[in-house]
């Protein structure tokens, strides 16, 4: 073979190899083409299951609010139907002879309740809130303060009527309006004092007219012992109500951290003064249902701490104020009712000028 040849056969070659690769290309330009129909079919599932995915997160997206706010709104019916009940299973209780004398027993027991609540709320499972430890020492003023915030209102409750007992707590709100601005020079809006004012003088009017003898003994009624017990644990729940705020900013703690902390130290704390204050002779003659009723009392307190504290973080502190209007509004009402008293009694006026000065 010449080198002429070897050039021709070279030349060729190279024009059957770029014909080979002009008919490759021109076969995968069609299957390119063929295969096109198919790969836009594709996208267009694609692009339909991504429009199924988002309407699925929008739907998820608006259930959820709804999902929530029937959580809030079951809550807030647990909230007032136990705070309601453990009111009258309370009333029941300190109405018995046997348990006249174990107001603060009874405390350390609802202490205790709330102690074993906080706990289980507090464990990794649940995990609600992280406990911060205080220092028992610091704690013991406070702790002191929630025992006779407890103890007071509930020997209230054993000489008073529940409407009286019940329009006594308005007077809170005043109380620690008061404290707030003699020790912390701490205002409130001047509408909010005009409000005040009906309240109060409503809350006196039913004072009145309640502690005085009824015409029926089947009216139930307050004496003043119940009186002096209502005002007293107005006063230590109002200074308990402005210590747990100073304490909150002090330690920089929430209230359910707070609450974890006092209250067992509440409960071991009167365990000390139960010997010297409450009488355990007539409790052995106490019936079955009056057992059933402390546990049941203690049930309605771990179902009101554990719903506040849901109401609190779903609604906010402003809707928890307007939950307690709620309750207090109810109470009155069915107190009223079981009381006896006809519609026509005088202390009804008090009554509906408390809730008015509360609820404008």
């Amino acid at each position: 073979m010449t080198a002429s040849q070897a050039d021709a056969d070279a030349e060729k070659g190279r024009l059957l190899q770029e014909e080979d690769e002009g008919s490759s290309s021109e076969f995968s330009g069609v299957r390119t083409a063929v295969a096109s129909p198919t790969d836009r079919l594709a996208s267009l599932d694609i692009e339909g299951l991504n429009d199924i995915d988002v309407e699925k997160e929008t739907t998820s997206t608006q259930e959820r609010p709804q999902r929530n706010g029937a959580k809030l709104i079951a809550w807030i019916t647990i909230n007032t139907l136990a705070t309601i009940g453990i009111i009258f299973t309370n009333k029941a209780i300190f109405s018995d002879p046997a348990f006249q004398r174990c107001q603060v027993s009874f405390a350390s027991f609802h202490f205790f309740v709330t102690g074993l609540t906080l706990f289980v709320l507090s464990r990794p499972r649940l995990a609600m809130f992280t406990p911060e430890p205080v220092r028992i020492r610091t704690l013991l003023p406070l702790a002191l303060a929630m025992s006779l915030n407890v103890i007071l209102p509930n020997a209230s409750l054993q000489f008073s009527s529940v409407t009286f007992y019940q329009l006594a707590r308005i007077l809170l709100t005043p109380t620690v309006a008061l404290i707030n601005y003699i020790f912390y020079s701490t205002t409130i809006p001047r509408g909010a004092v005009y409000a005040l004012i009906p309240a109060c003088v409503g809350v006196g009017i039913v004072s009145y007219y309640d502690s005085k003898t009824p015409a029926s003994p089947k009216v139930k009624s307050t004496s003043f012992v119940g009186v002096i017990f209502a005002f007293s644990g107005v006063l230590a729940s109002s200074l308990y109500t402005v210590w747990v705020s100073s304490y909150q900013k002090s330690l920089k703690i929430n209230s359910m951290q707070l609450l974890y902390n006092q209250a067992p130290i509440g409960a071991v704390l009167l365990l000390y003064i139960i010997p010297w204050t409450d009488n355990f002779w007539t409790v052995n003659h106490a019936s079955v249902s009056k057992w059933m009723l402390i546990l049941l009392s203690g049930v309605f307190a771990m179902l009101i701490n554990l719903s506040q504290f849901f109401i609190i973080g779903g609604a906010g502190p402003v809707s928890s104020t307007v939950v307690g209007h709620l309750k207090t509004c109810a109470i009155v009402t069915l107190g009223w009712i079981s009381s006896g008293r006809s519609v026509g009694d005088k202390s009804i006026f008090g009554i509906l000028l408390a809730i008015a000065g509360i609820v404008a």
